[in-house]
């Protein structure tokens, strides 16, 4: 089987997703609240998977006034029997999954040679890599198998593409993490592309999230003057461009990273 999405006719409905099935890990809160506040917005249905249960419910409640379907499941994305259990769950709500945003991910600012370097490197890898893989495996059979087509959104980094500031902002696990993730997105447009499902990534750059704070004071001087945008990406903007992706569209997009920078990689 072999599915062709076909292209756009006009602009009527170009970048609708409502009442798409949505998915997306780490949403409670940062980039990923934004994601899943954005398809919320848009009248898409909204599963977050994340750690903190509470977080994400308050999320969930917070999107009420939607008035589609918004639910939290509990996961570690690192713990692959977590996923499993999460990945049924998800089923159980949902009969499909339109959409798979996988956001969830953690960094560090431990020098790789320090006494615990590589303890942080299993940790952030076992997330940021693992993790994402976890849940590929877990929910994209379904998408494939289902004859629907689908949209598969990996968050990375610009921290995936370039290693500058590493001798103030030592996260070596997490640039190689993304940088795998990155690779792993263009493997998976190819191996999905005959079911009409398309992968691709978003690399934010300077971005509002839980990570602001590790940022030392030399790197937030150069976003400010040095940056082309002069200020930070904002969360609802992320989520804005994962809407296009998976919407009408964005259907001959995929495969791609597609920098959300500010400018960023243009003075790398």
């Amino acid at each position: 089987m072999m599915i062709k999405t076909p292209p756009i006719e006009s602009m009527s409905g170009a970048f609708d997703v409502k009442g798409k099935n949505v998915v997306v890990t780490g949403g409670n809160r940062g980039i990923g609240l934004g994601i899943s506040t954005a398809f919320a917005q848009c009248g898409a249905n909204v599963a977050i998977l994340c750690r903190n249960e509470e977080s994400g419910k308050k999320a969930a409640a917070g999107f009420a006034e939607y008035k589609g379907r918004y639910t939290c499941i509990p996961v570690d994305i690192s713990d692959n029997a977590s996923v499993t259990a999460a990945a049924k769950k998800v089923f159980e709500f949902y009969d499909h999954v339109d959409v798979l945003v996988n956001n969830a991910g953690v960094a560090t600012t431990t020098n790789f040679f320090a006494k615990n370097g590589l303890d942080e490197w299993h940790r952030v890898i076992n997330t940021n890599l693992h993790g994402v893989a976890n849940v590929v495996h877990a929910i994209v059979p379904s998408m494939r198998d289902s004859g629907r087509g689908g949209t598969v959104i990996n968050i990375t980094s610009v921290g995936g593409q370039r290693v500058s500031n590493s001798r103030t902002h030592d996260n070596s696990p997490y640039n190689a993490s993304k940088a795998a993730v990155d690779i792993f997105t263009r493997y998976l447009a190819i191996t999905l592309g005959d079911y009409g499902i398309r992968c691709n990534a978003i690399a934010p750059g300077p971005t509002h999230s839980d990570l602001d704070k590790d940022l030392p004071p030399d790197v937030l001087k150069m976003f400010d003057e040095d940056l082309p945008a002069h200020r930070f990406g904002e969360p609802i903007e992320i989520g804005a461009l994962c809407v296009f992706l998976s919407s009408p569209a964005g259907v001959q997009i995929t495969g791609t990273v597609m920098a959300h920078d500010g400018g960023l990689m243009t003075i790398a």
